[in-house]
C-alpha cells in the first residue's frame, strides 16, 4: 500500500489557514437559511456541478491523481472530506484556491473565485453544500468548527 503523499500537504493547507488572517468570516456556514441555501444552489449548479457532480458526488477516482498530475474533483457529499474541514478553510480554499496554499506548483484545476463571486456568494455555496449532507454528518461539523 502506498502512503497517502498528500498528507503533509493537507496538513500544511489546515495550518496556514489557521493562521492566515482572512478578512471575510462568517459566524458559519448558513446553512439552515433557506433562502441562503436557494442562492447557493443557483451559484454552485453555474459555478461548481461541471466538476463537483450535480449531486455533490464528485469526479470518479478523485483520490487518484491523473497521470498529468492532477486529482479528479472530489465530492462534497458526506462520501468526502469537505465536511472534515472547518468553515473558514473551505471559505477560502473556494475563494483563493489551492496555491494559495499547497504553492503556486501545485496542480489544480479548482480554480480561486476571489473576483468571480462575492464572499457572501460563497458562503451561500457553502450552505447549499452543507444542506445537503445528512443531519448526522451537519451536526459532527457543526459540533466540531463551531466557534466558541
Amino acid at each position: 500500500m502506498r502512503p497517502n503523499c498528500d498528507f503533509p500537504l493537507l496538513m500544511s493547507l489546515i495550518c496556514c489557514v489557521a493562521l492566515s488572517g482572512c478578512e471575510a468570516t462568517a459566524e458559519g456556514i448558513p446553512y439552515l437559511d433557506k433562502q441562503k441555501i436557494f442562492a447557493g444552489k443557483i451559484l454552485y449548479d453555474s459555478n461548481c456541478a461541471s466538476c463537483h457532480g450535480v449531486a455533490l458526488e464528485g469526479q470518479p477516482n478523485w483520490q487518484k491523481r491523473s497521470s498529468t498530475g492532477y486529482l479528479p474533483a472530489p465530492p462534497h457529499d458526506e462520501t468526502g472530506h469537505t465536511w472534515h474541514h472547518p468553515d473558514q478553510m473551505l471559505f477560502e480554499f473556494t475563494k483563493y484556491g489551492p496555491q494559495r496554499y499547497a504553492g503556486a506548483d501545485y496542480k489544480s484545476a479548482m480554480p480561486a473565485y476571489e473576483g468571480k463571486l462575492s464572499d457572501e456568494q460563497i458562503w451561500n455555496v457553502l450552505a447549499f453544500i452543507k444542506s445537503q449532507w445528512p443531519e448526522e454528518i451537519q451536526k459532527q461539523h457543526t459540533e466540531a468548527f463551531s466557534q466558541k
